[in-house]
């Protein structure tokens, strides 16, 4: 269960930006909950219409001038990429305009064994082919050491990158990076195919017209992909691509749309990050960059559908493999619920491929709303990957317990670590402690709805207003809105039971809203119940018909005291934790022989989902705390068992009456109780 949090935009807010922006109510409550308070504030961030003049960008006319003497005196150029979408298409367009020059050009693509960034084997294999100038895409701005070799065999260095620099720049004759220190650059947040896109017209004399058109679609993607601001210029560069994506002629996207089943659709931000991407990414996950990269040159429609095929194959084997990875962990916890139990989640798995536990490691954020770090044992090397939510830093925590680490990387949100051979224990040990004495409460997974909705607002033209925040993506989400207090009218399962529609009614209005993948049994509610929702809104046109379609995100009982569930949570998995409680929380916790037997009974026979049934069990006298000794109880007295992928808790058939005074969770819990018991006693007197 995720926290919810819900904004309430300013009403004068909202009435000023539908009156000088001319968007609709929603939309215009959307852009107040998003911090936007003038139409000024607005057009800034959401209506670029322009890129802004690469050579505004430090380095960027050094950078020009370097490549394109390089380009007249005949000079050897290899442009450096990287494995990721975003490298793989920044190296295609920086490499097909060179090659349009007549420059003498190839491109280096380090396969992902290599690591990321310059190495000094690709290097010293890069100066055996002759060449003179080395320009590196989407990678090199840490690259210090390896700069200097390049360096010292007769190379010369451009730099073009987005990460941020450290406390040295590397040799080169120009070092491109919006986010170096000393960068004027009114626009920070372009990918590394952005930028090269950008270098690409600066080559050309500065305007970026011609770069937008033979690119965009190209730089629209990665910039889809590497999950950057769709805010400022890259709004505008998404927005322009998508034109191209939707009319293109290039084989490649031709095929790319094929092997996704989107010939005949509308291609938005959400079709490229789930459809286009993953597929060129799984190229440097499961076989070589250099496939994609193939993909993208290819000028013939027969060959790109070919390839596109393969990249779709191997899209395939790395969703195979991130499922098998997902089962084994699920019986790992099936098997040591503790792993979920502890501040952060740590796994360590063997043989887990290195391509997809980033992948992993977000997923079980995701369901288990708990920081993760994934490691996985190949030929005696720990590698691993952490994802994080909230305030939860993976860098400062990584640093944290950087004496068990042979090399550690990363953000606030993500990062990558070795773990030095015979300290996994000690590295999961320490990074507890890390989580214990920096964060006595931990972050929640948390889903924001921008403003609660009423029916009136809920009619299709306003919805359609929506259109005009779009591309969605990172900072700009598409919109979710708050609904309170509908009355459950019917509830109809879909495809089987595997969806359900909910027939709802508010105040006088009655609507159908969607909760996709799960059934009407999963759902903490029945018919006539009063429940609020968390939904996204778009437009439904079947024969002709045009209505709102309401998608739930998320959905309870209306006045569901979550402050109070999260709180009971968190103490109970304290407690698990042995960590220490205040003495009065232990009797509340206790559960009654009566208890546990009336939650039992209250497990249907086809299972339901643990929240389900405390919800729908609606026993002020059982708070959650209590709920959850007694399923850890019958738990371990072999009377239910839970599912860890989907908290689903079943009956176990038994022959045999259980003690379930011998539960070990009760013993643990009543020593406590008793021990509290004689604390009080003994301050008494």
């Amino acid at each position: 269960m995720k926290k919810w949090s819900v904004g309430i935009p300013d009403r004068k807010i909202v009435s000023a930006l539908i009156l000088n922006c001319g968007v609709s109510s929603l939309a215009a409550a959307a852009l107040a909950a998003k911090g936007y308070s003038t139409a000024e504030s607005v057009m800034e961030s959401l209506n670029a219409d322009e890129l802004s003049d690469p050579f505004l960008i430090k380095d960027m006319q050094g950078a020009a001038d370097t490549i394109n003497s390089a380009i007249e005196n005949g000079e050897r150029i290899c442009i450096y990429g990287d494995y990721d979408c975003d490298g793989i298409i920044a190296t295609v367009i920086l490499y097909s305009y060179l090659l349009e020059t007549g420059a003498n050009v190839t491109y280096y693509i380090p396969e992902r064994a290599e690591g990321y960034g310059l190495n000094q084997k690709a290097i010293d294999k890069i100066a055996t082919d002759e060449v003179s100038l080395i320009v590196t895409v989407d990678n090199g701005i840490s690259a210090i050491s390896e700069a200097e070799h390049i360096y010292s065999l007769g190379m010369r260095l451009v730099v073009t990158d987005h990460h941020r620099q450290g406390e040295q720049l590397p040799h080169a004759e120009a070092v491109v990076d919006p986010h170096r220190q000393d960068c004027p650059s009114p626009f920070k947040d372009m990918c590394g195919a952005g930028l090269a896109l950008k270098l690409v017209a600066a080559l050309d004399g500065g305007d970026c017209t011609m770069a937008l058109e033979q690119f965009g679609d190209l730089a629209a993607i990665a910039t889809v992909a590497d999950l950057v601001s769709l805010k400022g210029e890259n709004r505008f560069l998404v927005s322009y691509g998508l034109e191209l994506i939707n009319n293109s002629d290039r084989p490649a996207i031709m095929a790319l749309k094929e092997v996704c089943g989107l010939n005949n659709q509308s291609v938005d931000a959400r079709s490229v990050g789930f459809g286009l991407a993953p597929r060129i990414n799984a190229s440097g996950r499961f076989g070589s960059p250099k496939t994609a990269a193939e993909l993208l040159l290819c000028e013939d429609y027969d060959e790109a559908i070919g390839i596109a095929n393969e990249l779709d194959r191997l899209n395939n084997k790395r969703k195979d493999t991130e499922n098998t990875i997902i089962s084994e962990i699920y019986s790992m916890i099936d098997q040591s619920p503790e792993l979920i139990r502890s501040r952060v989640i740590f796994l360590c798995g063997k043989d887990w491929h290195h391509g997809v536990i980033g992948i992993v490691a977000t997923r079980i954020v995701e369901q288990f709303g708990k920081p993760c770090f994934i490691a996985s044992e190949t030929e005696g090397e720990i590698r691993g990957s952490a994802r994080s939510l909230g305030d939860f830093s993976v860098f400062e925590a990584l640093s944290a317990v950087s004496e068990t680490l042979e090399k550690f990387g990363g953000h606030p949100g993500a990062g990558g670590f070795t773990i030095k051979s015979g300290m996994t224990g000690k590295f999961h040990e320490l990074l507890e402690k890390y989580a214990l004495d920096n964060h006595s409460k931990m972050p929640l997974a948390e889903l924001h709805a921008d403003s609660p909705v009423s029916p009136q607002e809920l009619n299709v033209e306003n919805i359609k207003g929506l259109n005009v925040l779009e591309p969605f993506g990172t900072d700009n989400e598409k919109p979710l809105f708050y609904i309170e207090n509908a009355q459950i009218i019917d509830i109809i399962p879909l495809s089987e039971g595997t969806h359900t529609k909910l027939r709802i009614r508010m105040g006088s209005t009655q609507a159908d809203a969607i909760i996709f993948r799960k059934s009407p049994s999963e759902l903490p509610i029945s018919i006539n119940n009063f429940c609020d929702l968390i939904v996204s809104l778009g437009v439904n046109e079947y024969r002709g018909n045009v209505s709102p379609s309401i998608f739930i995100s998320d959905i309870r009982p209306h006045m569901f005291e979550q402050s109070k569930y999260f709180a009971a949570l968190s103490a109970f998995e304290s407690f698990l934790r042995n960590e220490e409680l205040p003495n009065n929380y232990y009797p509340s916790m206790n559960p009654s022989r009566d208890d546990v037997v009336k939650i039992y009974k209250a497990i249907p026979d086809i299972g339901i989902n643990t929240d389900s049934l405390y919800v729908k069990l609606n026993d002020r006298s059982i708070n959650y705390c209590k709920f959850c000794v007694s399923i850890e109880a019958l738990k371990q007295l072999g009377l239910v068992a839970v599912s860890s992928s989907d908290s689903k808790i079943n009956k176990i058939s038994v022959t045999k009456k259980a003690d379930l005074d011998s539960a070990p969770v009760l013993v643990s819990l009543r020593s406590k109780l008793g021990q509290a018991i004689d604390k009080e006693n003994r301050y008494d007197r």
